[in-house]
């Protein structure tokens, strides 16, 4: 699929990565891909080393990061299959890393536009020229796994 591939190894101040990163090109656009949960998807949610990921993918130059989920939907017109475009995210997980500001360094970040307004438009584009169903503007829920919401967080 991708031209020119190759696989590297990255360590990282922040440990190893899921698993190593293939890059390549595809269709003339140099691509960098590591799946998040491992080759044999063996590392569950909690236990990603996101921070190592993000700064691996940060030391190759990579300027934008498109990372799928597969989720569920309390909606009714969400079916299998679909697409949703989430703009907005809602993060209930306890244990996750979730910053690089450390060590004395106080980094404060905005996230009242979490999404790349650039590839949401690229999604949009491309699942209309697919003719794939697409739910946009979404929020995405994510919890703390491996394990799915209580009733009590779905209802909220």
């Amino acid at each position: 699929m991708l031209q020119d591939s190759k696989e590297i190894t990255m360590n990282t101040p922040y440990g190893e990565t899921s698993d190593s990163i293939t890059i390549g090109n595809f269709h003339g656009t140099d691509i960098a891909f590591m799946p998040r949960h491992g080759r044999k998807h063996t590392i569950p949610p909690h236990m990603i080393n996101y921070r190592a990921n993000i700064w691996a993918f940060k030391e190759l130059g990579v300027k934008r990061i498109i990372a799928p989920s597969a989720v569920g939907s309390l909606k009714e017109n969400f079916q299998p299959g679909n697409f949703a475009l989430p703009t907005q995210f809602l993060d209930f997980t306890k244990s996750r890393e979730t910053s690089f500001s450390e060590n004395g360094r106080v980094i404060h970040i905005s996230v009242a536009e979490p999404f790349c307004p650039e590839l949401q438009k690229t999604v949009i584009d491309s699942t209309e020229a697919q003719n794939i169903v697409l739910h946009k503007d979404c929020t995405y829920v994510c919890i703390e796994g491996p394990r799915f919401s209580t009733k009590a967080e779905s209802k909220f």
